[in-house]
């Protein structure tokens, strides 16, 4: 038997550091929508233990892939529950499409899309708010994926609240080619704490909430992207790029490195897409025409 699911990636339409804690970990305000771009993912329960396979070469395939922690963290928790696991094994095979280091939240997606897989086959023994906090223990962004609607999300990311009212916005996106390292983005961030920060915030809500359109008016921001594009000033440079040959914003999702503008019709962002596909058609850039889920 054998389960196949798709597991989307997801964009931050805007982002905000609000603090750090104690432990390390930085606090968060931010508008996340999962996109019609995505990975597969099949899990065959067959042999015996947990065993990953992904078809890119930047992934691994053992116990460091989030998907095999996942898988080993509801056997473990399950048997915490029960007595008998319901499986000997599992073989997890990903055909990746989004892309890696590109701030999409693939590999946490792969994650919740195993952890639901699971608990599916496992005759729903977790709820979603079980299944949720199990996500949290293997990052932050994965609760998203198993919420999986767009939400406000606070906290680490793991506080999250339905955001009915997102229009179905288009996007192009580009992957720049250069994986970005979320923890030395965070690492190389610089923020203040001010009055302005919270009126950005506010700013950043009200471009979506006002019926902007996505037709290069909206101004969205994210914190993160002055550390990364620090880090690695090829993302700066496809940025302005995109901005000059688009004629719009272009923002950074997540700790980067992916960029997208935002079109309010199917016809402006197929149109934008080709100019893009035209112009780096050849070259380590690649380019997506992908939508919000809603």
């Amino acid at each position: 038997m054998s389960l196949k699911r798709v597991s989307f990636a997801k964009v931050n339409l805007f982002l905000y550091v609000t603090g750090k804690r104690n432990d390390g970990y930085h606090e968060l305000y931010s508008l996340m929508a999962q996109i019609d771009l995505w990975d597969e993912v099949e899990l065959f329960f067959k042999g015996r233990g947990i065993r990953v396979a992904c078809d890119h070469p930047d992934v691994p395939g053992g116990e460091t892939n989030l998907a095999y922690r996942a898988a080993d963290l509801f056997c473990n928790a399950y048997e915490e529950k029960k007595e008998t696991l319901p499986l000997d094994g599992v073989f997890i095979q990903i055909k990746k499409q989004i892309p890696v280091g590109g701030g999409l939240g693939g590999g946490s997606s792969n994650a919740a899309c195993v952890l639901m897989a699971l608990n599916e086959y496992c005759s729903g023994i977790f709820s979603q708010e079980e299944l949720m906090a199990l996500g949290l223990r293997l990052g932050a962004d994965v609760p998203f994926f198993i919420f999986g609607m767009p939400a406000l999300a606070t906290g680490v990311g793991e506080i999250l609240e339905k955001y009915d009212d997102l229009p179905r916005f288009h996007l192009v996106l580009c992957d720049p080619g250069v994986p970005a390292s979320t923890s030395d983005v965070f690492k190389n961030l610089k923020f203040r704490l001010t009055s302005r920060r919270n009126y950005n915030m506010n700013t950043g809500l009200n471009a979506l909430v006002g019926g902007q359109g996505g037709d290069s008016r909206e101004k969205l921001h994210n914190d993160l992207e002055v550390s990364a594009c620090g880090l690695y000033p090829e993302i700066a440079s496809v940025k302005e790029e995109m901005e000059s040959m688009l004629e719009r914003n272009v923002y950074m999702s997540g700790s980067g490195s992916a960029l997208f503008a935002l079109f309010s019709g199917p016809e402006d962002a197929r149109k934008a897409y080709g100019l893009l596909a035209k112009k780096w058609s050849k070259g380590s850039k690649k380019i997506f025409l992908t939508s919000l889920k809603r």
